[in-house]
């Protein structure tokens, strides 16, 4: 069924507002001046179970929908960092603060924000060119994106890619659990999913040739943060991998930085909050460290991996962090990372040795 879109059912018209990357096709995608009627099939809007009210968009979502559905996308993009004000109801647009880029210099309320007149979903975009953050979420059970994997040109991992984390013994079950993916156009190409509270938030991606970089907009965020979200003892580990290997061992309760490590620790004063901008990820994180009676510090065994975890020993309090020694390999060296050690020991020698973490010392 089909009908055309009137004015009169458009509660406040905004320029340059297209949606069309991440409406279904069930929805129009723009929005008109006033006294304009959309005329050309393009712009035919496909109706839902129940036909737009005259009465008012208002009326219709109260009589045939309710506040749960509204109550649940409320409480989903609020999460986000959105904040709802009471100009936030469905069928109308509203201009918010962005969460990402806090409305630039100007302090603008660029987020404009969209939630259907069905209740079925709410959908966003942030008008300031620098910024462009976008998504939607859902009122039923659907897994949340605020850039699906599909936008991101993500898919499962194939032979190749499975293969390679099999010779690191890390197994199918470990990485579809994490959302391990790689990319459409490129399958040897690993794509880290960054996920907070189920949704997704930015990528990382690395090469089999150890070549790192981030995707545009990725949260700067510890990954596998919705594994410690109540955790009162958790595990950090400098790169994903790691995490992986960890969660072979047996822990769940780890996350790895999203970065490299520093060269060497700093020797000036802890910065304020807003200026650590190397840490970010920590303080974008605390109300979920903050929870933690116990820390364990199993960076690299490497200059640059103890320097990182006296740099996060620093920030986290050295009273509760312990700290992972990585046995000797042969008499000239040892074992650098937790994937190495999964690979040449086992997940029952991983187990153990984390379990044997020491109280952290500057000596260390």
């Amino acid at each position: 069924m089909s009908m055309i879109l009137h004015n009169q059912w458009l509660s406040r018209p905004i320029s340059k507002f297209l949606f069309s990357n991440l409406l279904p096709t069930t929805y129009a995608s723009l929005v008109l001046p006033p006294k304009h009627v959309i005329t050309s099939s393009l712009f035919v809007v496909h109706a839902t179970n129940a036909p737009f009210p005259p009465h008012g968009v208002d009326e219709f979502v109260e009589n045939a929908f309710g506040e749960p559905k509204v109550k649940i996308l409320k409480q989903k993009v609020e999460v986000l960092g959105i904040s709802l004000d009471n100009s936030s109801l469905p069928g109308k647009y509203c201009n918010l603060f962005c969460p990402k880029c806090k409305g630039g210099e100007l302090k603008e309320r660029s987020l404009s924000f969209h939630i259907v007149p069905d209740g079925e979903f709410a959908m966003w975009r942030c008008f300031r060119a620098k910024c462009g953050w976008c998504g939607r979420v859902f009122a039923d059970n659907k897994d949340l994106y605020s850039r699906s994997e599909e936008r991101l040109g993500l898919e499962p991992l194939g032979p190749k890619l499975i293969a390679y984390f099999k010779e690191r013994l890390i197994s199918e079950e470990t990485l579809s659990r994490n959302a391990v993916r790689q990319m459409s156009d490129s399958k040897t190409i690993i794509a880290f999913t960054y996920k907070k509270n189920g949704l997704l938030v930015g990528c990382k991606y690395r090469t089999k040739g150890k070549r790192f970089w981030q995707g545009k907009g990725t949260e700067k965020i510890l990954y596998g943060i919705d594994d410690i979200s109540d955790a009162a003892e958790i595990i950090i580990v400098e790169g994903e991998i790691d995490k992986l290997s960890l969660e072979e061992a047996g822990f769940r309760n780890c996350v790895s930085v999203p970065g490299g490590a520093p060269g060497k620790v700093s020797s000036k004063d802890l910065p304020p909050i807003e200026k650590d901008t190397a840490y970010q990820y920590l303080w974008n994180c605390k109300e979920y460290l903050d929870k933690a009676v116990r820390i364990v510090l199993a960076t690299d065994n490497d200059p640059p991996g103890q320097a990182l975890a006296k740099e996060l020993a620093r920030r986290l309090g050295q009273e509760r962090c312990w700290q992972v020694h990585w046995p000797k390999k042969d008499e000239f060296s040892s074992f650098k990372d937790a994937n190495e050690v999964l690979k040449y020991m086992g997940a029952d020698a991983l187990k153990r040795i984390v379990e044997n973490a020491e109280p952290f010392t500057n000596a260390n």
